[in-house]
């Protein structure tokens, strides 16, 4: 059969984990066998940083979202008659409502139902309605965790049996990268709210007192609370010994697990947490919020803590700083997170939902 992916959301540096989602989700579709095509549908700014495989372009910009939503809903769906396409994969929450053909659609997390707060007032009208339109339209449905999973049959009107569960994979070139580690904690993360990095920032100024040598780089998206996090930087007392990268290049991500002495990832609410997998992978000592998607991805091979209590964090930082944890247990998990495994489960999800007596995802829909 002929599958479309729905790649309009894509903003290339700019949309976090969902972006390295897409991009090793394409890739290994494209190196395994199977007997479907795949074609990619993207916006203008995709043309900046191609997706593996076939690509059509529908001549939108994607950074105006009012615009974008309008060419899901309605370009979409022309391309895919036109394109004769047999389903359609929408790997970033939203999906065309008359689409064509049976759709499937990914969640990778709920943060609009779990943490309303955190979205700006004028955004979380559409994110309500345009998710839970997604949630009830689509054939099928895949959650990237089972905790997402249990969210989705939370908050709609869905049957556990329209929702498959597939992990993300991890890049292989995480197991082979050497280790030379410096006096660096290492975060990984959007500065978004939720992902509790000002707390880190606070409790590392306490670390910071009794090791004056370490240093916390965070890398990732300037989010949301960048702001909130460079004042708690400066109050600390060790502002120079904290840098803020914004997004790298994988290169340059790489170098710096290469370089960590350990890893601390603080955040309050996860889909899945694929930088947990990734330092798990490249053997970095990992320290991360005992919350259920990370103990769903590090099960015991990570040092837990309470992400709302300072001291349960600087206890868990001064353990891994003095007594790190074996890795080997961590690194031969993570080998069980493959980008192959989450292709063939996701291709899978759309055999199954361009099956002719393929169910709706409610009873009213």
């Amino acid at each position: 059969m002929k599958i479309g992916v729905n790649a309009l959301y894509l903003l290339p540096g700019q949309v976090g984990g969902t972006e390295i989602y897409l991009r090793n989700l394409l890739a290994a579709m494209a190196r395994i066998e199977h007997p479907h095509e795949v074609l990619t549908f993207i916006n203008d700014e995709t043309l900046s940083a191609p997706l593996p495989g076939e690509c059509v372009r529908l001549g939108v910009r994607a950074a105006s979202r009012p615009v974008r939503i309008l060419c899901e809903q309605v370009t979409l769906p022309v391309a895919c008659s036109r394109h004769g396409i047999d389903v359609l994969l929408n790997p970033g929450f939203t999906a065309p409502l008359l689409a064509p053909c049976p759709a499937v659609t990914v969640f990778h997390d709920l943060q609009h139902k779990r943490l309303p707060r955190h979205f700006r007032w004028w955004d979380l009208p559409f994110w309500r309605l345009l998710l839970f339109q997604a949630a009830v339209s689509s054939t099928r449905l895949i959650a990237v965790s089972h905790n997402t999973k249990r969210d989705l049959l939370h908050y709609y009107p869905l049957r556990p049996d329209v929702i498959d569960v597939v992990h993300h994979g991890v890049d292989p070139a995480f197991f082979s990268l050497p280790r030379a580690p410096r006096n660096i904690l290492l975060c990984v993360s959007t500065l978004h709210p939720h992902k509790n990095v000002e707390r880190l920032v606070r409790v590392f100024g306490t670390l910071h007192e009794r090791h004056p040598g370490l240093k916390l780089v965070l890398a990732g998206i300037r989010g949301f609370a960048t702001g909130r996090i460079e004042q708690a930087i400066k109050e600390t007392g060790a502002s120079s010994a904290v840098e803020i990268t914004g997004w790298l290049q994988l290169d340059a991500l790489r170098a710096l697990y290469s370089r960590a002495r350990a890893f601390v990832y603080p955040s309050t609410f996860e889909g899945f947490g694929m930088p947990v997998l990734e330092a798990m992978a490249a053997g970095v000592p990992t320290v991360c919020s005992d919350i259920p998607p990370l103990r769903e991805v590090a099960g015991d091979t990570a040092l837990l803590f309470d992400p709302h209590d300072d001291t349960s964090l600087l206890a868990a930082l001064e353990r891994v700083i003095a007594a790190p944890p074996h890795t080997a247990p961590a690194i031969e998990r993570a080998r069980s997170f493959t980008w192959e495994a989450a292709a063939r489960a996701t291709l899978a999800a759309c055999e199954s939902a361009a099956a002719p007596t393929a169910p709706r995802p409610s009873g009213t829909h």
